[in-house]
């Protein structure tokens, strides 16, 4: 059985459409409505992968900002003459206060990541519906 390359796919896929020649059917603008429809989601794929990433990197930020206030606060309390009850209580008030914050702007990556892709994917639909429409009118 033959492997077919993901970079030879489209080719493939034009070669295959190529083969047939069907009456008052426009061959070119189907392939090239198809390619700009893989571009497309080529482009959706690449705005969702570099959301993600950032989400991810935004964690990792998170996580270490909060490993080292925790890692102070600790360091802190275990020193001769540490912080009364009310500062620390005002540091943990303080350190969860933080948290919501980072929280916030995670939902807020994700959103816009989520957005951004979509947006990609509704503008191809839109002129595929064009296109299409175009390709209506051309033949009457």
């Amino acid at each position: 059985m033959a492997t077919t390359q993901p970079g030879n796919l489209f080719a493939e896929y034009t070669k295959l459409i190529t083969q047939f020649k069907l009456p008052n059917v426009d061959v070119a603008a189907i392939l090239e409505s198809r390619r700009k429809d893989i571009e497309a989601l080529v482009e959706a794929n690449m705005t969702a992968l570099a959301g993600v990433q950032q989400l991810g990197q935004k964690q990792v930020d998170i996580v270490r900002s909060s490993m080292t206030e925790l890692q102070s606060l600790v360091t802190r309390l275990r020193s001769p003459g540490g912080e009364s009850a009310a500062a620390t209580g005002e540091g943990v008030q303080k350190a969860l206060q933080k948290a919501f914050v980072d929280m916030q702007e995670l939902a807020d990556a994700a959103y816009r990541t989520q957005t951004d892709s979509i947006a990609v994917v509704t503008k191809r639909f839109a002129e595929h519906v064009e296109e299409l429409k175009a390709m209506m009118q051309s033949k009457k």
